[in-house]
């Protein structure tokens, strides 16, 4: 299966994201949520929204679950649109719901996430990304960006049992050789 390539756009940049700065959205984003929110269980979105909401259901002190939400069906087909593989998890009945996703753009994503839990019985669902990429309003997101965002945990992949660079990322290290 060849990996979905990330497109870039010159004029917006490239934001390469380190552990510590991954750290630091994290505790902001946790802490714009405890100020407005009080969730009793935060979901991510998997399997890249797991790494923050991990985090933030860390720092918050609730317990944690993911969802999967993918464009990847079988072993190579890709569509374009997003669907639930799985059921949302049962532990969100009656409850209030923190939905994490590490990014959203155009938000199908989250509103297919939450209407999920929603439909599972969750009293109340709220929306926090770390990076609000798009015109899709998040309830809580912890930065701003419109450049192409390469995560830490996303840069490399392993490829015959040596770690290469996430070749998703190709256009970025191409466009930003420095980058990488």
């Amino acid at each position: 299966m060849s990996p979905r390539k990330t497109a870039v756009d010159p004029a917006k940049g490239v934001l390469h994201v380190e552990w510590p700065l991954f750290g630091e959205l994290s505790r902001a984003l946790a802490l714009k949520v405890a100020r407005e929110f009080t969730p009793e269980v935060v979901v991510g979105v998997a399997t890249a929204g797991v790494v923050p909401g991990c985090v933030v259901a860390s720092i918050l002190g609730c317990e944690f679950h993911s969802i999967m939400i993918s464009r990847r069906f079988g072993t190579a087909s890709i569509r374009e649109t997003p669907a639930v593989l799985g059921a949302a998890p049962g532990q969100v009945r009656g409850r209030n719901v923190l939905l994490v996703d590490e990014t959203c753009d155009s938000g199908e994503t989250m509103r297919l996430a939450k209407a999920a839990l929603v439909n599972a019985g969750a009293s109340d669902v709220r929306t926090a990304v770390s990076f609000r990429c798009g015109a899709y309003e998040p309830d809580f997101h912890a930065l701003a960006t419109e450049s192409t965002i390469v995560l830490p945990w996303d840069r490399e992949i392993l490829i015959n049992g040596d770690l290469q660079p996430n070749p998703k990322y190709a256009a970025v290290y191409l466009d930003d050789p420095g980058g990488y």
